[in-house]
């Protein structure tokens, strides 16, 4: 389970991060971003640490490669704590970021894991967009 005060400091950051996106200030957006970045370095590997601040950070990540890259993070530790809500939604992240890749068979993979991982959980709009995402591929094969 996410520390509540961290958990109320990456919504936050998040929703000012969509917000000076929204109005194009990137010197705000990159300020908001170092400052979540600063929050997932500073837990990694402690009591503190979860898969979702780091997704929330590959979410806002610029680069499509280190998006990925900080998206298979947030994976690999939402696996260590078993948290099947957070590995289908990361998991389905990276692969609507493979697909923009050209990463199809990569993308078909994480969508049968986003989807086995899904199974239990109550997101029903989460597992229609899994998939619907998953059949297209498939029927594009």
């Amino acid at each position: 389970m996410i520390n509540t005060k961290i958990y109320k400091s990456i919504y936050s950051l998040a929703e000012e991060l969509l917000d000076a996106d929204r109005r194009g200030d990137q010197a705000a957006f990159d300020a908001h971003y170092a400052v979540l970045q600063t929050i997932c370095t500073a837990n990694e590997d402690t009591d503190k640490d979860h898969p979702e601040q780091w997704e929330t950070l590959a979410d806002f990540t610029e680069s499509r490669e280190d998006a990925l890259a900080l998206y298979e993070k947030a994976l690999s530790k939402a696996v260590a704590i078993n948290a099947k809500d957070h590995m289908a939604s990361i998991a389905f992240s990276m692969a609507m970021l493979q697909l923009e890749l050209g990463q199809n068979e990569a993308a078909i993979v994480n969508l049968q894991n986003a989807k086995a991982s899904a199974n239990k959980s109550d997101d029903k709009v989460l597992k229609a967009e899994i998939e619907e995402q998953l059949a297209q591929q498939l029927a594009a094969r």
